[in-house]
């Protein structure tokens, strides 16, 4: 007959011991590593109690889901029990209470399911869209490049290869 405390399984104070790697994820004490599958849903639920991940794809494709025009005037800015909260000016969110049954179908029909049965409009500031940067200065080819381009007899060949030496000579420093 045993002894209390010897010899059962896991009665050692070394196995009851908390190594530090037994309080990360994923990490089992039994038998080692478990497999990232097991591991996934315990990472990503802090991620995904702040947003969901169907919102997030939303968020991210909004502006093909929208269209540009109604893309530049709203944000969307969450997704909760069905209802989509999107941010827009006054005057726009007049004019998408309108078209909420439309709009809604086109969020439905780009995320694959019935995703929003409402729409909540918030006021808020919608920033301009980014300018596009001006198009770069052409650089001075050098003279062989030049000369090897005009005697190029394609019209639409000669100007991709000028573009391209474009590019390739933009990046570069003149020597001096």
């Amino acid at each position: 007959m045993k002894e209390e405390g010897q010899g059962g399984r896991g009665s050692s104070p070394a196995r009851q011991k908390s190594t530090p790697e037994a309080s990360l994820p994923g990490w089992r004490t039994d038998r080692g590593p478990r497999l990232l599958g097991a591991v996934i849903p315990q990472v990503t639920r802090p991620a995904f109690k702040k947003r969901s991940p169907a919102a997030a794809q939303l968020i991210a494709e909004w502006p093909s889901v929208v269209g540009p025009v109604l893309a530049a005037q709203t944000i969307p800015r969450g997704l909760t029990g069905g209802t989509l909260t999107i941010a827009c000016s006054g005057p726009v969110a007049m004019e998408l209470q309108h078209l909420a049954p439309q709009l809604i179908g086109k969020v439905n029909s780009a995320m694959g399911h019935a995703l929003v049965q409402r729409l909540r409009f918030v006021q808020g500031v919608v920033p301009p869209p980014a300018r596009r940067a001006p198009p770069p200065k052409p650089v001075a080819l050098p003279e062989t490049v030049s000369t090897a381009l005009q005697s190029v007899e394609d019209p639409q060949l000669r100007e991709a290869l000028a573009r391209l030496a474009q590019g390739v000579y933009r990046g570069r420093r003149s020597p001096g």
